[in-house]
């Protein structure tokens, strides 16, 4: 089956990251001589949209053409999500993932032969490409967009939105070759001829306590590239929709439930997408008899993840943070999903 897309007729196939330009690690731009490419090389390794979009928007503000590659296709199984990315310059320079690092400097190379030709494509892989020596693990295929940036507005106005913990979304025209910002989206797919990208702020982990858990949780999270808080419950102030937004994940790691309480109805009220709680089910017994005293509904209670944690019964800070930072993940991957 061939999959024709409107508008587009390609007669070859059917943290902020800043411009590093004076790093000496990374090559020299080059450009095309005589017709003949650049070969593609990486400019460094990150699957973060808000790094891709922001090498996009540097090299062009520096002067380079750039292209955004965007995962339109999954056909069978894929590494990546729809709507994953990959920036790449005039000079070879690119950055992003649109699988699992098999395909993507054959995604540059198409991307350097679309700024050459100066108009967009798309580029089939796996399963009903012309590639046949390029074959994904998972026995699948894949279609990419390949996006000539003409216009950094919308680029830029997501990158605004995103640090601003503002929800943003990209939409791609292929008939005519044309980016556009929208708002009040979510997911990625196509709309018509349209193909929509929507972006959430980056997770935020708020963690509350004066304990080595919260310590050793902080580490965690931090590697696991999220945004970390830390809050001292006993010289704080309460956290409000500041701090606490859908894009949070509080984690309540007190050993003391005066001192918990405050908070605890803080977050209730600020509805992060996941809300733990320290403690065994004796504690969370007496946690819930109080809140409902307070005046929340059962409801309300019942979004308190307690005994927090992926996996049960951690009694070390290693394993509690590595259960704790386990359940964010899981629990945010699966909000993303679409039902």
């Amino acid at each position: 089956m061939i999959w024709h897309h409107p508008g587009i007729h390609n007669p070859d196939q059917g943290r902020t990251f800043r411009w590093r330009q004076n790093n000496p690690s990374l090559p020299p731009q080059r450009s095309s001589i005589d017709g003949v490419s650049p070969l593609p090389a990486r400019a460094f390794s990150t699957d973060s949209t808000l790094e891709v979009l922001d090498f996009a928007l540097q090299a062009a503000l520096a002067g380079r053409q750039v292209a955004l590659c965007t995962l339109v296709e999954i056909r069978g199984g894929s590494s990546r999500s729809l709507g994953a990315h990959m920036a790449v310059t005039d000079g070879g320079h690119y950055c992003g993932y649109v699988s699992g690092g098999c395909t993507e400097a054959a995604v540059a190379a198409e991307a350097l032969q679309a700024i050459s030709k100066g108009s967009d494509r798309f580029v089939m892989l796996g399963e009903g490409s012309r590639f046949f020596d390029i074959v994904l693990p998972c026995g699948g295929g894949i279609t990419v967009a390949v996006h000539i940036l003409r216009d950094i507005r919308p680029i830029r106005k997501v990158i605004e939105g995103l640090n601003c913990r503002r929800t943003a979304g990209l939409a791609y025209r292929p008939s005519s070759q044309s980016l556009s910002f929208v708002a009040g989206i979510s997911g990625a797919g196509w709309d018509d001829e349209t193909f929509l990208t929507c972006y959430r702020p980056a997770v935020r982990v708020f963690l509350s306590g004066r304990t080595l858990e919260v310590e050793v949780a902080a580490k965690v999270a931090r590697a696991a590239g999220y945004e970390v808080l830390l809050h001292d419950a006993v010289v704080g102030e309460l956290p409000g929709d500041r701090l606490i937004d859908a894009d949070t994940a509080v984690a309540l790691l007190q050993h003391d439930l005066d001192l918990e309480l405050p908070i605890l109805e803080a977050a209730l009220h600020a509805h992060p997408f996941y809300l733990g709680a320290l403690g065994s089910s004796r504690t969370h017994e007496k946690r819930m008899e109080r809140l409902r005293e307070r005046g929340h509904s059962d409801k309300a209670i019942d979004q308190i993840k307690a005994p927090i944690g992926l996996f049960s019964r951690a009694r070390d800070a290693h394993s509690l943070a590595l259960s704790v930072v386990a359940d964010i993940a899981a629990c945010r991957q699966s909000a993303l999903v679409p039902t």
